[in-house]
C-alpha cells in the first residue's frame, strides 16, 4: 500500500497515511480535527542491488561455433581458437 503525506490546514501538523489508492483522501486531522490536505510526494525511489538485470541475468549465451582445423583467430594469432566465430 502506498504511504501519502497530509499537512492540516490549522495547527500545522505532518503525518503520513497508509491507504489503498482506491481510498477516499483523509479529511481530519488527528490532532485538532480540522481540515487537512494532501501532499504531493516524490514517492519512493527505485534502488537497484545485485550485479544487473539484462545484461547477466536474462541475456542469451553467445553461440560457440567450432574451429576449423588449421584456421587462425585475428583476435589472438593462435590457430585452433574454438571459441572465436571468426574462425569456423
Amino acid at each position: 500500500m502506498p504511504t501519502y503525506d497530509y499537512e492540516c490546514s490549522s495547527c500545522g501538523h505532518t503525518f503520513e497515511a497508509s491507504q489503498k489508492m482506491s481510498d477516499k483522501h483523509l479529511e481530519e486531522c488527528p490532532k485538532c480535527k480540522h481540515k487537512v490536505k494532501r501532499l504531493i510526494s516524490s514517492g519512493a525511489g527505485i534502488i537497484f542491488k545485485g550485479s544487473g538485470f539484462y545484461a547477466t541475468d536474462y541475456r542469451k549465451q553467445a553461440k560457440k561455433v567450432p574451429a576449423k582445423p588449421g584456421g587462425s583467430c585475428p583476435h589472438s594469432n593462435k590457430d585452433g581458437c574454438g571459441g572465436c566465430p571468426h574462425v569456423g
